[in-house]
């Protein structure tokens, strides 16, 4: 079943309060030099229902340490959604191709944001569709296990671990992305870019709690 979320639109910042648990992400704000150009780019995506965008001049350079992932049911549903972006505008990092695990490919979106479009079919079943099934935002971290017990720590619930390597965490009914930790050098190999990185990560995570930093610097705030 297709996931509903929120119109992109301009967020604020959140004002400083108290931190709180947070159970499961509540929107993904991506920060943007050119908020026209980026609403532009989402739209012809076809993701822009499910997630922010926000006008920031933030340095960031090389590598920012996520990937934003489709998870999607057949082969053509990733070629249908790698098309559209690149039509409007990404850049590709990996062609869509089949590998041991399905079939999937890697664009750079124009405002620097990855994304990664995969399914673990290796065949068509029907017709493309513009359905997804899941986004997962993944966070590359230098330590899976410290983050993932921060994490728990707030409230969050792991839904599958393989020790040092990778950490999923569950999701509310209601949240359109899901959390999951990996290896910053071994997520930057896998999805075909330098390791090399600095400055701001570019996105802001909402949660019901008030504001924090985890371990890596990748900023929460209370979502509106």
């Amino acid at each position: 079943m297709a996931i509903t979320g929120s119109t992109a639109s301009d967020t604020s910042t959140a004002s400083a309060t108290s931190i709180a648990s947070v159970t499961s992400i509540a929107s993904v704000t991506i920060e943007v030099a050119d908020l026209d150009a980026a609403r532009r780019f989402y739209t012809g995506f076809g993701v822009d229902a499910y997630i922010l965008l926000r006008a920031s001049e933030a340095d960031s350079t090389g590598f920012r340490g996520f990937t934003l992932g489709l998870t999607v049911s057949q082969p053509a549903t990733v070629d249908s959604f790698f098309g559209a972006a690149v039509d409007a505008g990404a850049t590709v990092l990996k062609p869509a191709a089949k590998s041991l695990w399905g079939y999937g490919g890697v664009v750079r979106a124009p405002d620097g944001t990855i994304w990664k479009i995969a399914t673990s079919a290796k065949k068509d079943t029907g017709p493309a569709t513009r359905e997804i099934d899941e986004i997962v935002l993944l966070l590359g971290v230098e330590d899976v296990k410290a983050s993932k017990q921060f994490y728990v720590g707030r409230g969050l619930t792991v839904g599958k671990s393989f020790g040092g390597k990778y950490a999923e965490f569950t999701s509310g009914e209601s949240s359109p992305v899901k959390l999951a930790l990996y290896k910053r050098r071994g997520l930057a190999k896998d999805l075909g870019v330098p390791v090399d990185g600095s400055g701001s990560h570019r996105i802001v995570i909402g949660g019901v709690g008030g504001p924090f930093a985890d371990l890596d610097g990748f900023a929460w705030e209370a979502a509106g």
